[in-house]
């Protein structure tokens, strides 16, 4: 019995790895290096959730999907507040919110707790971003 039961959980360990035990990653939030963690300080992933690597054309679209006004308000961002190299439109249609007056673009509502509870910190790198995006 145990010749025939071996082969069986051997193959449903690799099922279980392959398709049922896949973690999700993210950048990190502000520190701005290239390292991943499996999810962010909100529970959640950006990578291999089903939005995957898109291609410019898939970003523009979802772009597109704003106001003249806030693509260019999200072009100068470029990237997710929170999860900083989630570029936006990466997941979708960015997510505007409001922080103290100014206008914030997230990659996903999973980011918007964040962003909200950490304001200044949320605002800071969105400065730093649009900096680095007008050089």
């Amino acid at each position: 019995m145990y010749r025939i039961l071996k082969p069986v959980f051997g193959v449903a360990a690799i099922v279980f790895f392959v398709v049922g035990c896949q973690t999700q990653t993210n950048a990190p939030e502000s520190s701005g290096s290239s390292a991943t963690t499996p999810d962010d300080a909100n529970g959640h992933a950006h990578e291999d959730d089903g939005h995957g690597d898109h291609g410019d054309a898939d970003i523009a679209e979802a772009m597109a999907s704003l106001s003249l006004e806030d693509r260019k308000a999200a072009e100068a961002q470029k990237f997710c507040a929170v999860s900083t190299s989630s570029a936006l439109g990466s997941m979708g249609a960015p997510l505007k919110i409001d922080i103290k007056g100014e206008s914030v673009f997230l990659c996903c509502s999973g980011c918007k707790s964040k962003a909200l509870r950490n304001p200044d910190e949320t605002l800071a790198a969105v400065a730093k971003m649009k900096a680095e995006t007008a050089k």
